[in-house]
C-alpha cells in the first residue's frame, strides 16, 4: 500500500471518526462505508475538511446486492459517490446501505456538490432509491409513465411493455412486448438438435 494511501485513510479516520463503519482499500482504491444516517454529515466533511478537500463529485450510482452472493446478508440497496480532491490528488468511494429495502432512501447531497443533481435523478429512475431532499426527483432516463425500475435485479429481462410512436394515431403508444427470445448460445457450441432442430 503506497504512502499516500496511508495518509488518505488517516485523514479520513481523524476527520470522521465513528462516522465510518467500515474502510477498505483495493487496487489502488480507498472505499469507505458510512451509515445511511451520517451520509450528510459525513459528506459535508470529506468536502470542507482541508484535509481531505474533496470537492469535486464525480459520480453517484446505486447498486442492488440482491443477487451479490449466495452467502450475501446485508441490505439490498446501496448508493455509491465517487469524490475526488483535486488539491491532495486523490479519490475515495463512499458507500452507504439503504436500511428499508421496500423503500430504500438516503439523503440527498445535491446542496453540497449541485452536481449530484442528475446522478441521483439517475440512481431513483433505475433502482429505485429515494433521495430524501432532491430538490427535483423524477425520472430522467425512462419515459414518466414507466412502470418499475429496469436496474433491479428482478425486474423481467425483457420489460412488460414497449413505446412506439403511431404515425396513424399521431401519438406515442404503449403495447406489449413484440421482442422474440434470442438464443444466446454459441453457434460452435451447439447441438445438432438444439431449438428443435434436425
Amino acid at each position: 500500500m503506497s504512502a499516500k494511501l496511508e495518509q488518505l485513510k488517516s485523514s479520513l479516520a481523524s476527520a470522521l471518526g465513528e462516522k465510518i463503519v467500515k474502510i477498505t482499500e483495493a487496487l489502488g482504491q480507498v472505499t469507505i462505508e458510512v451509515n445511511a444516517s451520517d451520509l450528510h454529515a459525513a459528506m459535508q466533511v470529506l468536502r470542507d475538511d482541508a484535509a481531505l478537500g474533496f470537492t469535486q463529485l464525480l459520480d453517484v450510482c446505486g447498486v442492488d446486492y440482491s443477487e451479490y452472493a449466495d452467502d450475501w446478508s446485508g441490505a439490498r440497496f446501496a448508493s455509491v459517490y465517487h469524490l475526488l480532491s483535486i488539491g491532495h490528488n486523490w479519490r475515495v468511494r463512499v458507500r452507504t446501505f439503504c436500511p428499508d429495502d421496500s423503500l430504500p432512501m438516503v439523503d440527498s447531497v445535491i446542496d453540497i456538490w449541485s452536481s449530484a443533481n442528475w446522478f441521483e435523478r439517475e440512481s431513483f429512475d433505475l433502482f429505485g432509491i429515494v433521495y430524501s431532499g432532491h430538490p427535483d426527483l423524477r425520472r430522467i432516463l425512462t419515459d414518466y409513465g414507466f412502470v418499475g425500475h429496469p436496474f433491479r435485479k428482478d425486474f423481467p429481462v425483457y420489460g412488460n411493455v414497449e413505446m412506439r410512436y403511431d404515425p396513424e394515431q399521431m401519438r406515442v403508444v404503449y403495447q406489449p412486448v413484440t421482442i422474440e427470445p434470442r438464443e444466446v448460445v454459441p453457434r460452435v457450441i451447439r447441438e445438432d438438435t438444439y431449438a428443435g432442430r434436425k
